[in-house]
């Protein structure tokens, strides 16, 4: 017999955590339900522990260039890897532990560990780790369910060990060699943390230039800070077969292999949607396995939404925080939010940071519109010399007749925060002026940015 609530969650990541929880305070029956660990990409292998590999990665860097600021440390700078993975087992777990808690302690809620799939529009089948089946149905339901790594298929593959942005996490040893397939946010950021841990870390890459969704000269500065680290390129490179060479990995491309200790994959990801009974449910998935949305996150089946990265309108832990948000202000409060009006912002978690919001300077100029530009290199800017960490510069791009600015970006020393006094502007939807004239505190890097605004030329 099936049991019947007012709605239903799959999956406790960044957005479906706090919807369920919110349907729940408003009064509605509501069930969670998760496969496997509570809190979803960003709490246990995404956001959260990266973070803190970041973290340690830069006080190894910081301890190692100590000397320029006079401070003699001594000796050899050494990574002790498994207690860099205990210190992010502990801050994961921590946070896992109290999603659940937070979950479970939620008056009005049900929660259910298991894999739930559709066998109708609005009826689910859970089956949990031991076999048994719980039938429910609801008249909400919404799919939180994520992606996974995408791993290629390559020759070899099977019968070699390999690892994806999720199995590194679990190394206590500093690979020797570490060859990643990938050239974008994931495969840099793991690229720059493991090269500072101190292994020889080679980047292959299919093209001719990493982030090629970024401007090429936001590409280039960041490539040269990593070269400048030690961080290996190999262009142009397509890994054809891989297999056993001792303990490592010998990795063919074409003519020219390379041996490994360790392979990496960070070529993308891949929803999880196959394995939903979503064809039971008469919900279709494009050709990436994304369900389609409208702007307020309703799939084609009345009822039924899709939010966080299972659905393709934004790929990051703000932005399924945010699909929450909008859903919560609909369906509880009567608003009408949509995701349509929802200005892209991100960030890569290299050292230093990058951070855009808005339109690239590629895309303002395939637009075709009368915009001005500004750029600034991080050298003008007095936190940054401070710091001795001077790499990078800031750019922004303004519509020339309204004023108003289409898009930002900063490669340089705290980026990621700087970047949000641009997100703010655009969302009020304020002219640039109102930023340049603004009086920010001395001595920080958002003080720098009503200068940048003042030095806008036409966008030739």
């Amino acid at each position: 017999m099936s049991q019947h609530f007012d709605a239903v969650v799959i999956g406790t990541g960044q957005g479906g955590s706090p919807l369920a929880v919110q349907l729940a305070r408003s009064g509605k029956r509501t069930a969670v339900i998760e496969r496997h660990l509570f809190g979803g990409t960003c709490v246990n292998v995404g956001c959260t522990p990266t973070k803190t590999y970041v973290a340690s990665a830069r006080a190894a860097h910081v301890a190692r260039t100590a000397s320029r600021y006079g401070v003699d440390i001594g000796g050899e700078i050494t990574i002790d890897m498994a207690r860099v993975k205990a210190r992010k087992d502990e801050v994961t777990g921590a946070s896992r532990d109290g999603i659940e808690k937070w979950l479970r302690g939620t008056p009005n809620m049900t929660v259910f560990k298991g894999h739930g799939r559709f066998t109708g529009p609005h009826a689910l089948e859970i089956t949990s780790d031991d076999g048994a089946t719980q039938d429910i149905d609801a008249d909400m339901i919404f799919i939180n369910t994520g992606t996974r790594a995408t791993v290629p298929h390559i020759d070899g593959l099977d019968s070699v060990p390999y690892l994806t942005n999720s199995t590194i996490l679990e190394l206590t040893k500093v690979p020797e060699h570490l060859v990643i397939v990938g050239a974008s946010y994931i495969a840099l950021e793991f690229g720059q943390m493991f090269r500072r841990f101190g292994s020889r870390v080679t980047l292959l890459v299919r093209g001719d230039r990493i982030l090629t969704r970024e401007d090429a000269d936001i590409a280039r500065a960041m490539q040269d800070v990593l070269v400048r680290e030690g961080v290996e390129f190999r262009f142009g490179a397509q890994a054809d077969r891989v297999e056993r060479s001792g303990e490592g990995l010998r990795i063919s491309l074409g003519d020219e292999p390379i041996v490994a200790s360790h392979l990496l994959f960070a070529t993308g990801r891949t929803p999880n949607t196959d394995n939903l009974g979503l064809d039971r449910a008469g919900i279709p998935v494009n050709r990436h396995g994304l369900i389609d949305v409208d702007g307020q996150l309703r799939t084609n089946v009345e009822g039924v939404w899709a939010i966080g990265d299972v659905n393709g309108r934004g790929a990051f832990t703000h932005t399924s925080w945010n699909d929450y948000e909008i859903v919560a202000a609909n369906v509880i409060d009567g608003e009408s939010r949509s995701v349509d009006t929802r200005i892209m912002t991100y960030a890569v978690f290299v050292d230093p940071p990058f951070a855009r919001v808005g339109m690239s300077e590629e895309e303002v100029r395939k637009d075709g519109r009368d915009a001005l530009i500004a750029t600034m290199p991080m050298t003008r800017v007095g936190r940054a010399r401070e710091r001795g960490e001077t790499d990078g510069f800031m750019k922004a791009l303004v519509d020339a007749n309204t004023k108003r600015i289409l898009g930002a970006a900063i490669y340089g020393i705290e980026g990621d925060e700087v970047i949000h006094t641009f997100v703010d502007i655009m969302n009020a939807d304020a002219p640039y002026t109102t930023l340049q004239r603004a009086m920010h505190v001395h001595p920080t890097v958002s003080e720098l940015v009503p200068t940048l605004l003042g030095d806008l030329k036409p966008l030739r």
